[in-house]
């Protein structure tokens, strides 16, 4: 019989189409998690790539750092507002597209923004990288390597 106190923490990371940003801060929560009571997914708010790898060049630039993108990319779900104890958003665009789904208010709880767990960075957003040159995506990894940080300090004090 399982408890809540021990099964997994779920977290789904979002941001427009699933193949840029939150399937590369998947990949990274992944790696630093590793052993740890932690389920981890991706969507996006938009339906553009559904069952896509993600974006060759962030799948590059994540290799290098060892965090391997395999994910294909899915839409967001009303059902996943259920199924994931933290939703982390992005950007701001994300946010309101997920507050949007949420039409009765009821997982305001759970919707937080990725950089809300940056220790060292003190960014807001993450940024598209998708129409900017390598350095967007290595800036992207930043980010999400202090946020990753971050937000698993928190899980551990659970």
């Amino acid at each position: 019989m399982s408890s809540a106190a021990s099964r997994p923490y779920k977290v789904l990371f979002v941001c427009l189409g699933n193949i840029c940003r939150s399937p590369a801060a998947e990949g990274v929560m992944r790696a630093m998690a590793a052993g740890m009571p932690v389920e981890i997914d991706s969507a996006g708010t938009a339906g553009y790539h559904i069952g896509e790898l993600p974006d060759a060049r962030m799948r590059s630039h994540a290799a290098k750092r060892g965090y391997p993108l395999t994910h294909r990319a899915r839409q967001f779900d009303a059902a996943d507002f259920e199924r994931f104890d933290l939703i982390l958003a992005m950007d701001a665009s994300n946010m309101r597209n997920l507050k949007a789904l949420d039409r009765k208010n009821a997982y305001g709880g759970k919707m937080k923004m990725m950089t809300d767990y940056c220790t060292t960075m003190s960014v807001t957003e993450v940024p598209d990288p998708y129409y900017g040159g390598p350095e967007g995506f290595e800036h992207v990894i930043d980010i999400l390597e202090d946020a990753c940080r971050g937000l698993l300090k928190e899980i551990s004090t659970r």
